[in-house]
């Protein structure tokens, strides 16, 4: 009787050790090794993707095809600017597409900071997106190297206060656009003389007084202003 009632006592104390060991091995080991291995997942896509962002360049030709791409689901028009002279507000056409998703890239990328209004002509314009600093050349080099087609059939002239787009220094017999540069008419009441020739993409909403300022500021040889006039920062306004 002793016996039997300690072989009871034996297989009960035995039984919920053996539950407790067994239960962990099922429930737990599958799903930290899953957790660990998505993790891991997402992380490698993650740095795959911003590898292959940093390494992107605009070309000849990739260009026309990006900014198609881009500006399908582009919602933001507006671009701020700020100089020491105070800011101004460019608000980009939506129908010159290619123009404006260029103008909007650039600026998130950073490319503008920094960069100088390099040419001021008195009562005519002053243009802006280059600069003498190394920094600059870099940005440019990172960034790529292509030319826009001109958009000039939409119907818009150079009025006082219209952003337009240089045509290239290269060899450009059909007038591609420098893309990394822009200028802006402060004549009253425009340049007409300039349409058909450039392609105007937007134009000054606010603060055409500080155009205005910048527009008076001294000058030397080129056209150069003999003050550096830095676009401290370009953002856009979503």
């Amino acid at each position: 009787m002793r016996l039997k009632t300690f072989y009871y006592f034996f297989i009960f104390l035995t039984v919920p050790f053996v539950g407790c060991k067994d239960k962990p091995q099922k429930a737990e080991t599958p799903s930290k090794t899953e957790i660990k291995e998505t993790a891991s997942d997402s992380v490698a896509i993650q740095e795959k993707e911003k590898k292959e962002e940093e390494e992107f360049e605009l070309t000849e030709e990739n260009a026309i095809d990006f900014f198609f791409d881009y500006q399908k689901d582009l919602k933001a028009n507006k671009v701020k600017m700020t100089t020491r002279f105070g800011s101004f507000v460019i608000q980009l056409y939506d129908d010159v597409p290619y123009h404006k998703a260029n103008f909007i890239y650039l600026t998130r990328k950073g490319y503008f900071d920094n960069t100088q209004f390099h040419r001021v002509v008195k009562d005519f314009i002053i243009q802006g997106g280059s600069s003498d600093d190394k920094r600059t050349a870099d940005k440019r080099w990172d960034i790529g190297r292509y030319l826009l087609p001109p958009d000039t059939k939409k119907g818009y002239s150079h009025h006082r206060g219209t952003v337009s787009m240089p045509s290239s220094e290269m060899d450009n017999p059909h007038k591609l656009a420098s893309p990394y540069e822009f200028f802006i008419v402060v004549t009253d009441p425009g340049s007409y003389h300039l349409d058909g020739d450039f392609t105007p993409f937007g134009k000054v909403i606010e603060g055409m007084d500080v155009v205005d300022e910048i527009n008076a500021q001294p000058v030397g040889k080129g056209d150069w202003p003999q003050q550096n006039i830095y676009i401290t920062k370009a953002e856009v306004i979503e």
